[in-house]
């Protein structure tokens, strides 16, 4: 069987130089203290609820949904960009269009349900799938909402995958086990973020025996040999 062994390695040499690839595209995110930062620079989405508030003139005051392109539309002004504002930075511009309208406006911009606050988990987990960010999530508690890893899982190559407001990726490779054992090195995860648990390739290795040694060639118990 010294080709099985062979063909195992070069298995194992492969999928070892796919995974380390990643780690060349590695960088910094915020640690689990910095939750109120991540918060703070909330970006508008579309479909987001706004309530626009006026401190002064209650009689202007509405709720509504930032459109698909973009824009909301509000009394006495044209129409307004929101998306990819922070409410702060939306506040801002429609204080500068209302001084227009009228004298010493007051106004606040409350994201009332934010569409955005929901992170995905893909690969092997036991639900894949969307996760409401309450709070905030870290990405050892995403997978843990997700059902946690299955047995087929890599806990040392788990990826964070995010989008930025300039709309570029970038990555992150999380080493789950030593997380847990130090209980440091986890990251905050922003709206959107997708984190990926990839197969290892023990387990390939696994399911390739299972697929077309042990169901194709029946192998007798107490051979003599085995697979290392």
């Amino acid at each position: 069987m010294e080709w099985l062994k062979t063909f195992i390695l070069l298995v194992i040499f492969a999928a070892w130089g796919c995974t380390s690839t990643t780690t060349s595209n590695r960088l910094p995110l915020p640690v689990a203290t910095a939750g109120a930062e991540v918060k703070s620079t909330y970006r508008i989405q579309p479909g987001d609820l706004l309530d626009v508030k006026f401190f002064y003139n209650p009689e202007l005051n509405e709720q509504v949904v930032v459109r698909s392109d973009g824009k909301i539309s509000l009394q006495l002004i044209n129409e307004v960009i929101a998306v990819g504002l922070t409410p702060t930075e939306l506040t801002q511009s429609l204080t500068a269009a209302y001084t227009k309208e009228i004298l010493e406006p007051k106004v606040t911009v409350i994201v009332r349900t934010p569409v955005a606050d929901k992170v995905y988990v893909d690969g092997e987990v036991n639900r894949a799938g969307m996760v409401t960010i309450n709070g905030t999530i870290t990405a050892v508690q995403s997978i843990a909402q997700a059902g946690g890893m299955k047995e087929s899982a890599n806990p040392k190559t788990v990826m964070v995958i995010r989008r930025d407001s300039r709309n570029e990726i970038s990555t992150i490779s999380l080493n789950i086990e030593e997380i847990r054992r130090n209980g440091e090195g986890d990251v905050l995860l922003q709206p959107n973020d997708i984190v990926y648990v990839p197969r290892s390739s023990i387990s390939d290795i696994n399911t390739w025996i299972d697929l077309y040694i042990r169901k194709n060639v029946p192998l007798p118990i107490g051979l003599g040999y085995s697979i290392r």
